[in-house]
């Protein structure tokens, strides 16, 4: 008896030094700080990564068609600042196939701000390289979506693969004219778009409406945010996933208010419509989509949430 009471003592006593002396020690390890996100889906036969090319502030202003009293509701509802701009997600996917490996997107333009063009390093971090590229695909050719396409010299960052661009979209953005009749704050897009593709002239390769672009991916022409505006379906199997580019800028606001254009809109009146199409079909056929300006990591479902719908973000499968 006396012995069991002895080591009782003993092994209490240990343990209240332990735990003493546990806060201490947690309190020495170093925070790990800054992390390269990442997130990666099977689908099907395929492996589908979002890479996060960083966000950007947009003004609530620019969401030109909003109601201020609406947009505060539903920004406080959604844990927003509602008198901040609203920070917005600007997102990329590569695609492997297993025998091609595709960038969709390829992230902002140096020069835009310390928070975005982060696209090269998240590349490397997930053990990409640029020469391994076999295509990469634009769903439209705004700065965001064409900035890392060349490196600071002007060449050609994915020296090995196509440009595949929508015919529309192209035209849209080669075209002088369009560009001298373009408000002043815009033109310099056209020139961005121009020279991100020169280096690619001899395998720029231009696509027309929902036509196959490379075996199991299908291009959607998606209208209204640009002219040539895509998304594309990447099919393996039974599985299928809707890239839809810039169809949604805000989730907190356009899937609850999917009639609010926001200025970088071309044409807001087509751009209203497609979104609510693309909207109807999404949740008719339960499409997993992902979102260039969704939250990272920009993957989910749209659903019917009469007179407006709803967003629901893909879970987290395990069995990936």
């Amino acid at each position: 008896m006396h012995n069991t009471r002895r080591e009782f003592l003993r092994l209490a006593g240990s343990a209240a030094f332990i735990a003493a002396a546990a806060p201490h020690a947690l309190a020495r390890a170093p925070f790990a700080g800054a992390i390269q996100p990442s997130y990666r889906l099977k689908l099907g036969d395929l492996e589908v990564t979002a890479l996060a090319d960083g966000y950007l502030d947009v003004e609530q202003k620019l969401y030109t068609t909003a109601d201020k009293a609406e947009m505060s509701k539903l920004l406080s509802n959604a844990f927003r600042d509602a008198s901040a701009p609203i920070r917005t997600a600007v997102n990329a996917f590569v695609v492997n196939t297993g025998e091609k490996l595709i960038l969709i997107d390829c992230g902002t333009i140096q020069g835009f701000g310390p928070t975005l063009a982060k696209l090269p390093e998240r590349l490397e971090a997930q053990g990409f390289s640029p020469e391994q590229f076999d295509a990469v695909l634009l769903t439209h050719m705004h700065p965001d979506h064409v900035g890392a396409a060349t490196n600071s010299d002007g060449a050609a960052r994915f020296a090995k693969a196509e440009l595949i661009i929508a015919e529309t979209e192209w035209k849209f953005w080669s075209d002088d004219g369009n560009a001298s009749r373009a408000p002043k704050d815009i033109q310099p897009f056209f020139k961005i778009a121009t020279d991100a593709a020169k280096p690619y002239h001899k395998s720029l390769r231009l696509f027309g409406k929902d036509e196959e672009v490379m075996q199991g991916i299908t291009s959607v022409a998606l209208p209204g945010h640009t002219p040539g505006h895509t998304g594309f379906i990447i099919a393996s199997g039974k599985e299928s996933l809707l890239v839809w580019g810039d169809i949604v800028h805000s989730a907190a606001l356009q899937f609850a208010h999917p009639e609010w254009a926001i200025a970088f809109d071309v044409d807001q009146t087509q751009a209203i419509a497609t979104r609510k199409a693309i909207f109807d079909r999404a949740a008719a056929e339960k499409l997993l989509v992902a979102g260039m300006h969704i939250d990272f990591p920009g993957f989910g479902h749209v659903v019917q949430a009469s007179p407006a719908y709803g967003f629901t973000p893909a879970f987290w499968r395990l069995d990936q």
